[in-house]
């Protein structure tokens, strides 16, 4: 209906509320007026009635009043009665007119009022007025006779029942009239509830009305949309019959659908093309299905593709209803740039659209007749900015604005498919000759897999060569370090010769043993410090390094030795040398006592000097460090080392030569373990020597500040102790400040160790024997075991022991095991067990220390480390030596 009137949301809205508003209106309109009628009953029952009965009462008060004046003058002859019934009798007429006009729309009331009045006036006439002329006559007793004969009393009476029945009458009417305004109230709210249930049914069915005509056709587009987005039929359209915006947003939705069906037609025309192309396996097919298929969609009578060749022109490569026979065989099918549309379209990268083509300009045919395109499409293939082909097509009638967004989703999916196409031609080529490379390198691969099995097979037997090596060496360490305790325990008691029964010689003898058994033992260190450097398992602790003692240090090592052989032993040190640096003070101890060791050792004369200074920074052959560093020079005028034998004195097992290795002797490990040190170290050594005229040893460092270490606990090592764990590597684990202590308790070991009962746990007799000889001289109680079992057995028998010395590596039951378990025992949470053992790894005194040793010391072991160890056991504090 297209000229139904459009009404909109508001407008509905508008008029149901406006039908609300009037149906109120109508509503107060017709209240108002039953109201105000009300209102009006009510005031007349309160104005009239009201003033009936006054007014009657007030007539029937002047009839009393004139009855009582006339009385009290007649009997009492005082003029003060004439009063009131002279003024009862001026004003009972008045009040008689005016009830007379309040009563005068009823007859009945009227008739009876006017014989009210009639009596009223024969009473006045017959007993009043004649009774009080007496009176005033002065006759007394005609009056006083008159009174008693009271002619007026028939009169009064009628007037008493008139007046009573006047008033009866009033109130009946008033009765009545409340009761006729009580039913009209009434009427007035059963017509106030009709009239909002008629309002109330009037605003619902507007309300529904007007909800339906929004709602429903609401409902009807969200219920279509969502069949259509469910059913996913983009076909189908909203049909809505109301002329508001619900017509207007089903028009709009109506329209998204139909874009919507034409992009998703477009995007189904896409895929389908892209699943065209992608199954080409040729480049003629792929140009033929990209052309055909593009004819066809956009409805095309002709189309030609022409691509682009290496030569950079165009050539045709497919086409749709291609034309053949005069004229149309004179059809060019190679462009150059700028030739024609074609070309043209190929310089300038864009589409370009020709209407109104002149005639004949070709002609497109088929079974049934021939025609005339109206107009031509040429489009460029652009990919990357550049133009891999150009499509040309003829049409009918202008192409619309959805067929151009479509012909340009298929160029660009036709270009990515030519550049495929291109790039797995390119590859087919190279797999061609990548197959013969193939062949010949199946050849060298079989070849490496041979030499790989090789390799691998070496690896193995080097990775188990290297544990079983690491398993010897620890084993040797057990083994020779088990003796060599022994051996330097008793060849120092020998030595001291505390109970002078052996001769000097003897004593001698003693004192060589020991000085070789020390040599043996340095041996052994040098040996596991360099297997770990080479493992890798050497570790590095950094902490604060105090350089101001080292000059002390190296005299108290040095010193007396270069005395003896006349040497001068200096140590210089510049102002600009830092106090303390972070490093690692056991190994950098150990390296310059290699150096400095070696130094003393081969030279025979002169001096040996050690200088200490700081370079900002450093550069060598060999090294280079680009912040400031701490040099440590060590200088002497030994025997010197030759050029030729100055290259491999790092080596391991290598000295300058075989004269100098027979002359002065050594294993020639100290240079290869401190340079490795020095490399762990983030440093470096250096040599410099002349043969004949002495050698110059160069260890450099980084000058890192100490207070760069962070989060630990800021200590200072002091170097004499740092020294002895230098030449000790594995030690107890006791604290620097209670040396002193320990060292001067010495001075009296008899009575510091008396009546204490010491358990020497440890299956090697000789380390038994050695360490019992010891500690009973300093009058201990020694009780021993061969294993574990045999020491849990002596605890459980209650011996009274006071401190354990204990082996690790005992038959039946280790020394670990054994820890382990008497320290799950309560009662033995605070017995000391001091670790004896010939095991020098830092990860196997860690374990000890943390399942509960109080010390863990290195076989073999000096008597004043076994004697502080066991005092600062005994004292419950922790002492390093």
């Amino acid at each position: 209906m297209p000229n139904r009137l459009k009404i909109n949301i508001r407008t509905k809205i508008i008029i149901s509320y406006l039908l609300v508003l009037v149906s109120l209106g109508v509503f107060l309109w017709i209240v108002s007026g039953r109201m105000t009628s009300l209102q009006q009953e009510a005031d007349f029952i309160g104005q009239h009635d009201i003033e009936v009965h006054k007014l009657a009462h007030e007539i029937e008060k002047n009839m009393l009043e004139l009855v009582n004046g006339q009385r009290g003058f007649v009997i009492t002859g005082d003029t003060s009665y004439l009063e009131p019934y002279k003024e009862a009798l001026s004003i009972w007429e008045t009040n008689y007119n005016k009830l007379v006009q309040l009563i005068e729309d009823n007859s009945s009331q009227v008739r009876e009022l006017t014989s009210i009045k009639n009596n009223i006036e024969t009473w006045i006439e017959v007993a009043g007025q004649p009774a009080v002329r007496l009176k005033q006559a002065g006759q007394n007793e005609e009056a006083l006779q008159f009174f008693i004969n009271d002619p007026g009393q028939p009169a009064m009476e009628t007037l008493r029942s008139q007046f009573t029945a006047f008033r009866t009458t009033e109130r009946e009417m008033t009765a009545a009239r409340v009761d006729q305004m009580k039913n009209r109230n009434n009427e007035l709210l059963i017509m106030m509830y009709g009239l909002w249930g008629a309002i109330a049914l009037i605003t619902l069915a507007g309300a529904y009305l007007l909800s339906r005509s929004i709602v429903n056709p609401i409902t009807q587009v969200t219920g279509m949309i969502r069949e259509i987005a469910e059913g996913g039929n983009l076909s189908r359209r909203i049909t809505v019959n109301t002329r508001d915006e619900v017509h207007t947003l089903a028009a709009e939705t109506n329209k998204l659908l139909a874009n919507v069906s034409r992009q998703s037609w477009i995007k189904d025309q896409v895929a389908v093309m892209s699943a065209l192309l992608q199954n080409a396996d040729t480049l003629d097919t792929l140009t033929r299905f990209f052309t055909h298929r593009t004819a066809g969609v956009l409805g095309v009578p002709y189309a030609a593709l022409f691509l682009s060749s290496q030569q950079e022109q165009l050539v045709k490569a497919a086409a749709f209803a291609d034309p053949d026979g005069e004229p149309w065989n004179k059809v060019r099918d190679r462009f150059s740039p700028g030739e024609g549309l074609v070309g043209q379209c190929m310089v300038e990268k864009r589409m370009l659209i020709i209407d109104d083509i002149p005639p004949n300009y070709i002609r497109i045919e088929s079974g049934l007749g021939d025609a005339e395109p109206t107009g031509l499409l040429v489009a460029p293939v652009i990919l990357e900015d550049e133009v891999l082909a150009v499509l040309e097509l003829a049409l009918f009638k202008p192409m619309g604005q959805s067929d151009i967004q479509l012909l340009e989703q298929f160029l660009n999916i036709f270009g990515n498919a030519l550049n495929g196409m291109s790039r797995k031609m390119e590859i087919q080529k190279l797999y061609q000759e990548s197959q013969a490379l193939n062949e010949e390198l199946q050849v060298q691969s079989e070849e490496l897999q041979a030499h790989s099995t090789e390799i691998e097979r070496y690896a193995r037997q080097v990775e188990q060569s290297s544990s079983y090596k690491s398993q010897f060496l620890a084993n040797m360490s057990h083994e020779l370090r088990t003796p060599l305790n022994s051996m330097l325990i008793l060849s120092q008691i020998l030595f001291e010769n505390k109970n002078r029964n052996l001769s000097d010689e003897e004593q001698n003898y003693a004192a060589v043993i020991h000085k070789s058994g020390s040599e043996l033992l340095t041996l052994i260190n040098d040996i596991l410090d360099l297997s770990k450097v080479e493992a890798g398992k050497l570790q590095i602790e950094m902490d604060t390094v105090n350089l101001s003692e080292i000059p002390d240090l190296m005299h108290n090592y040095f010193g007396k030795t270069a005395e003896n052989k006349n040497l001068q032993f200096n140590i210089e040190i510049q102002p600009d040398v830092p106090t303390t640096i972070l490093s690692d003070v056991t190994r950098l101890l150990q390296i310059l006592r290699n150096l400095i060791s070696n130094a003393v050792k081969f030279t025979e004369k002169g001096s040996v000097i050690l200088s200490i200074r700081t370079v900002s920074q450093v550069y060598t052959e060999e090294y280079q460090l680009n912040e400031r560093a701490i040099v440590f020079e060590v200088s002497d005028t030994g025997i010197g080392i030759s050029p030729e034998n100055l290259d491999p004195i790092f080596e391991a097992f290598r000295q300058g030569d075989e004269a100098t290795a027979r002359k002065f002797g050594g294993t020639g490990l100290g240079l290869t373990i401190s340079l490795q040190l020095a490399h762990l170290l983030r440093g470096h050594i250096t040599a410099e020597s002349q043969a004949g005229v002495g050698s110059k040893f160069t260890l450099y460092l980084p000058a890192r500040p100490a207070h760069l270490k962070e989060n630990e606990t800021e200590r200072m090592f002091l170097l004499p102790e740092a020294a002895a764990a230098a030449e000790q590597p594995v030690t107890a684990q006791l604290t620097v400040t209670n040396v002193t202590n320990v060292e001067d308790s010495e001075s009296d070991p008899v009575q510091r160790f008396e009546n204490q009962t010491v358990l020497i746990v440890d299956d090697d007799i000789r380390n038994v024997y050695g360490l019992a000889n010891v500690l009973e001289k300093v009058n201990m109680r020694v009780l021993t075991a061969q294993n574990g079992y045999e020491c849990l057995e002596m605890l459980e028998a209650g011996d009274s022991i006071d401190v354990i010395l204990m082996d690790i590596m005992m038959p039946e039951m280790d020394g670990f095991e054994t820890l382990k378990r008497i320290r799950q025992q309560s009662e033995y949470d605070d017995l000391p067990i001091i670790i004896l053992s010939a095991r020098a790894m830092k990860e196997e005194k860690e374990r000890c220390l943390s399942a509960g040793a109080a010390a863990y010391v290195v076989k073999p072991a000096k008597l004043s480390d076994v004697l502080g160890a066991i005092t600062s056991a005994v004292m419950k504090d922790s002492v390093a030596f």
